[in-house]
């Protein structure tokens, strides 16, 4: 891995990766018309009757969510090769809170993590001396904005929808930062923590060579795609089954803007779910599409993105019981406070 790449090879892998990019954007392209083709010329289906509908939406919505993750992580993860945990710590010291609280959450928002995968990388933070506030921002940014999460909210509800929701994600992470900074947490974290030594990506002094950054950004992108895959399918299924079976003007009836409870509703019933947001995005387009009012959606997905039962097992060993009562609870009332946002403007 370390070796030194001549101009040569460096020519080739630079031409490897354009033609990879080719034929990604073909394959995307091709997914835009292939099951329409399949389905209503080829086999001559009914796209508006519940089976066809369902399957259709399920390998349509599977496949393209599977190549807008596969070619979004990979991306971004030559872009993080050349970021090293200690320089980020190093970047931050001296620098004023808020400073420091947004720089935290636009961290967050390039780490493609899910709730609990953002909780190493949390320890090692608050273990270089990262004050506790600041990673707790990075720790709510992180799985509930990110270029995921981005792309796909802006292909399923649009770029306006989508820019508000980032906006509102990284709004609420940066105050609620605010917030816990004005607490005295830190004798609420486990002793182990503040022992735990940071981890470092690169050693020090060390530049990545494009072949190490390629490798590096591969891994990456197998690492996540392998962890996240199946969850995408639970997701696309889910959402499948309410785009074929739940009647039209079902959530519209019981979940919509004017129902002062939908909301609350929608944050505690994603909460005890765990899945990241290539899983939950196609659940909450089926929703959107059937008449969910689209603050409750946001609720509902954000709630499950960036709260989860396994996130809440995994910081009960980091966090001790009052913390991590208010980290919940104070994210929760965030959540909250979007859906009826998003439901009082939309």
């Amino acid at each position: 891995m370390s070796a030194t790449l001549t101009p040569r090879s460096t020519k080739r892998l630079i031409a490897a990766l354009a033609a990879a990019a080719v034929v990604w954007a073909g394959l995307y392209a091709l997914n835009e018309v292939l099951w329409d083709a399949l389905f209503e010329r080829a086999l001559g289906l009914d796209l508006t009757q519940r089976i066809p509908g369902a399957v259709h939406f399920f390998l349509y919505d599977t496949s393209k969510i599977i190549l807008l993750l596969v070619g979004m992580i990979f991306v971004i993860g030559m872009v993080r090769t050349t970021l090293r945990p200690e320089r980020v710590r190093v970047f931050l010291e001296g620098k004023p809170l808020w400073l420091s609280l947004v720089l935290a959450a636009l961290f967050g928002a390039i780490t493609p993590f899910c709730s609990c995968s953002s909780i190493p990388l949390f320890i090692g933070f608050v273990g270089a001396g990262i004050p506790l506030a600041v990673t707790l921002t990075f720790l709510i940014a992180s799985p509930l904005v990110n270029e995921v999460a981005v792309v796909l909210l802006a292909d399923t509800f649009g770029i306006p929808n989508t820019i508000a929701y980032v906006v509102a994600g990284l709004t609420a992470a940066v105050t609620l930062g605010f917030f816990y900074s004005r607490l005295k947490l830190d004798h609420l974290v486990a002793d182990f923590v503040f022992k735990t030594p940071v981890a470092v990506l690169h050693a020090d002094g060390h530049r990545p060579t494009l072949h190490e950054r390629v490798e590096a950004a591969l891994e990456e992108t197998r690492d996540i795609v392998g962890r996240v895959w199946k969850w995408i399918l639970v997701g696309v299924g889910v959402g499948a089954v309410i785009h074929g079976w739940v009647p039209t003007d079902f959530f519209a009836t019981y979940a919509g803007a004017d129902n002062p409870f939908a909301v609350v509703l929608a944050t505690l019933a994603g909460v005890p779910l765990y899945a990241n947001a290539a899983g939950v995005i196609p659940i909450a387009e089926a929703l959107w599409t059937k008449g969910m009012a689209l603050g409750t959606v946001m609720s509902f997905m954000m709630a499950t993105v960036a709260l989860s039962l396994p996130e809440f097992i995994l910081l009960k060993q980091v966090l001790k019981p009052k913390l991590l009562a208010l980290f919940f609870g104070s994210v929760s009332i965030a959540i909250m406070a979007i859906g009826f946002g998003f439901n009082l403007f939309a």
